[in-house]
């Protein structure tokens, strides 16, 4: 496997993602952040994953809003 050390998204996993999401945004506003209706409509991360991983267009927000909470850390 290659390094990518610039790379922060590098070797992290999306269920990874929406659990360090959902800790620090909580569900509700979570859902707010990011329209889409698994994080809405009873969420978890069972429907968030299968969601996501056939959804490009969301996935990519969620990474992006995961990547702005890295800076923010």
């Amino acid at each position: 496997m290659e390094e990518q050390p610039n790379n922060p998204m590098h070797g992290v996993k999306l269920e990874q993602i929406i659990t360090v999401l959902v800790k620090y945004y909580g569900w509700e506003n979570l859902g707010d952040m990011v329209r889409i209706n698994c994080f809405i409509n009873d969420p978890s991360i069972k429907s968030s994953l299968k969601f996501l991983r056939k959804t490009p267009w969301a996935r990519d927000k969620v990474e992006a809003l995961y990547l702005d909470l890295l800076k923010k850390k």
